[in-house]
């Protein structure tokens, strides 16, 4: 039996993942970086994956029952994200494969968002609206290779709502505070709409909303009125995308699909248009480590997998594109 383990370091989250080549999850460790006030800085982010690194490698190797010695191969998020947070994740992947002699596997974090979908769920070839902090994109593997039919042309979903969040004061990360706001209105509020062909923009929303809650509009009801307008604009292109491709399944990835509305208003466009929806458990949704171990696997079975002699010669690449793996 093969085994691999995962490191996720992309952004606010360390995690460590352990999953056998059956995609079994044997571990799914992480511990996330919070704020009561403000958003992320990353040297303090950097520093507390390395506070919380050797706890949860070893929490994780002892839920798996497993060893170093067990392990075939390494897995990392080499990208996209925060480029000093993710060397912390290499630093660790790279001590742990020269000193076990194991194998190293760069994994595409928008990638293993879709793959880990299609593991833990019944899907086999689906659109794939991926909604986390920096990214927001409809994926899909076509005419092989994995491609992106639609994305933001400014800001990720979840950073434009923690953005939003902080201004009104409510730490970080503000999506599940947005989200309890909204559920306490429905009074919508007219916002802009900005989907420009395949592709949504958000930098205007974000100031007409702050210019809203200065004229006087109660916090319930913007949050309210957000998430109807940006979601509707994600689901727009999604159902967009799905048409182009001929695909039927639609499946939920990234941090901000664990919004009970949003995946309320995804499974409602699947049923109206006689798609199937899929969204996994909120573990694998967020970021995880599961989720680089399974798509290390993957790459590791079919050979792709840097050798113990070059190791010292990759990096990490925080704008790599989900269309370049």
């Amino acid at each position: 039996m093969k085994y691999g383990l995962g490191i996720e370091t992309t952004a606010h989250t360390f995690g460590i993942g352990i999953v056998d080549q059956n995609g079994k999850v044997l571990a799914n460790e992480k511990h996330s970086y919070t704020t009561e006030e403000k958003g992320m800085i990353p040297r303090l982010v950097a520093e507390h994956h390395i506070e919380v690194c050797d706890e949860l490698l070893l929490k994780a190797l002892s839920k798996a029952n497993l060893k170093f010695k067990d392990l075939s191969f390494v897995a990392v998020s080499y990208g996209p994200g925060i480029g000093s947070v993710l060397r912390i994740g290499m630093i660790i992947a790279k001590l742990i494969c020269l000193r076990h002699k194991i194998p190293l596997v760069l994994v595409n974090h928008c990638v293993a968002h879709l793959e880990v979908g299609k593991l833990t769920t019944n899907a086999k070839d689906p659109v794939l609206l991926y909604v986390s902090g920096a990214n927001t994109q409809v994926i899909a593997y076509e005419a092989d290779a994995y491609r992106v039919f639609g994305e933001t042309l400014d800001m990720g979903v979840g950073n434009f709502i923690d953005s939003f969040a902080r201004y009104l004061g409510l730490g970080f990360p503000g999506g599940p505070k947005i989200e309890q706001l909204a559920k306490k209105s429905d009074k919508f509020i007219e916002l802009p709409y900005t989907v420009k062909g395949m592709d949504i923009s958000l930098g205007g929303l974000l100031t007409n909303l702050k210019q809203k809650y200065q004229q006087g509009i109660s916090q319930e009801s913007l949050a309210f009125s957000l998430q109807e307008t940006v979601f509707a604009m994600l689901l727009e292109i999604s159902e967009r995308a799905m048409a182009h491709c001929g695909k039927t399944e639609l499946l939920l990835g990234g941090g901000v699909a664990c919004n009970k509305r949003l995946q309320a208003m995804a499974k409602q466009m699947c049923i109206d248009n006689g798609y199937t929806f899929y969204c996994p458990e909120n573990q694998f949704l967020v970021d995880n480590a599961a989720m680089i171990a399974w798509n290390g696997m993957i790459k590791y079975l079919n050979k792709d997998f840097v050798q113990l002699d070059d190791i010292s010669k990759v990096d990490v690449q925080p704008y790599i594109r989900t269309d370049r793996e």
